[in-house]
């Protein structure tokens, strides 16, 4: 009887083993969600709400339960601010603009958006932020005065104080990053990952504090080349996706992925599929095994950690995040869409 109850065991462990395995997508529905005349390139799921900001000073929440959008718009004197990059902390909404001056506002009170940060200059261009948690967060723009433009807050979002050149590597001329999803940045715990266009990562391990550099294959040789977007399934594996929107179905030293925490990348499906896209993440649950890359030239999903890829979509975005492993929310162009992938 004990030698049977042990194959009994190994019986049920194996049997739910093959039931938590997981089956890899063939398609993508995608379901128009809001529509308007606007480039949407920052979005940001909020528990039960999609939070969203794009140009014409536009921002708001979609309700995604009903279906219900709450719109408004945000002016700076005369000009409209264009939008491009958001986050969340529990208690607020921040967006941030491109160009100059440099625009940074958090959820303030009876509905209105504060001013909390404003930077100037003809070399100004913030590209993306996030939160480390609901009291440390950081922006990251092009360079300015030769090393990388840095803001962070300590105090939950209400002081942002930029870093000096000597608190960070030394930039290369022209280094900056790309404000096309919103996904250039990357926090785990206190590990922060920014890719430039340079090919470059800019890492720190202690919340921004400390700064060293992380050499990538990414193609890097004219100004609209570069590293797009990346993303980390964990400490250690990442990946890290762009190429040039200039020539779109180049393929070529597009992609590449660290095993190592970025200290190592190596390219992945190098001359196939997919060529440029913007933004990649990985799937939730899948082990780090699932990836979906989108741009304007389509999605395309990979099963097997970037060496194969497939093409679900021929249909634009620029970002994209997911709520689970099969629904997630993309925008690009004139719209947000929900995507169930089957």
């Amino acid at each position: 009887m004990r030698y049977l109850s042990v194959l009994l065991s190994s019986v049920l462990i194996f049997a739910c083993t093959d039931n938590q395995r997981r089956t890899p997508y063939t398609s993508v529905q995608i379901e128009t969600i809001y529509a308007d005349s606007l480039s949407i390139r920052a979005i940001e799921i909020m528990g039960s709400n999609l939070g969203y900001a794009a140009n014409k000073g536009v921002f708001g929440s979609i309700d995604l339960n009903t279906g219900k959008v709450r719109e408004s718009q945000q002016k700076y004197h005369t000009s409209i601010p264009e939008f491009r990059a958001v986050a969340h902390t529990s208690n607020d909404f921040f967006m941030l603009s491109v160009a100059n001056p440099a625009l940074l506002y958090k959820t303030g009170d009876n509905g209105r958006m504060d001013m909390v940060y404003k930077e100037e200059g003809d070399a100004v261009f913030y590209d993306a932020m996030t939160f480390w948690n609901d009291k440390e967060g950081i922006a990251i723009g092009d360079s300015m005065n030769g090393c990388l433009s840095i803001i962070v807050t300590r105090d939950g979002g209400n002081i942002w104080t930029k870093l000096a050149c000597t608190e960070l590597p030394n930039g290369m001329e022209g280094e900056g990053a790309f404000a096309a999803s919103n996904t250039n940045i990357k926090v785990i715990g206190s590990k922060t990952w920014i890719a430039t266009t340079a090919g470059r990562i800019y890492f720190s391990p202690d919340k921004g504090k400390t700064w060293e550099i992380q050499d990538t294959p990414i193609v890097k040789d004219a100004p609209t080349q570069g590293i797009y977007s990346i993303d980390f399934w964990d400490d250690n594996l990442g990946i890290a996706i762009g190429g040039d929107y200039t020539d779109p179905q180049n393929n070529t030293a597009n992609k590449a992925i660290t095993e190592d925490g970025g200290k190592t990348w190596k390219l992945i499906a190098n001359g196939k599929e997919p060529q440029y896209k913007s933004c990649v993440q990985f799937v939730p649950t899948s082990g780090g095994n699932e990836i979906v890359a989108l741009g304007f030239t389509g999605i395309s999903y990979s099963s097997d950690r970037g060496n194969n890829w497939r093409q679900l979509s021929d249909e634009s975005f620029y970002t994209l995040r997911f709520l689970n492993d099969s629904i997630a929310y993309a925008a690009g162009k004139n719209r947000i869409a929900r995507l169930t992938f089957k």
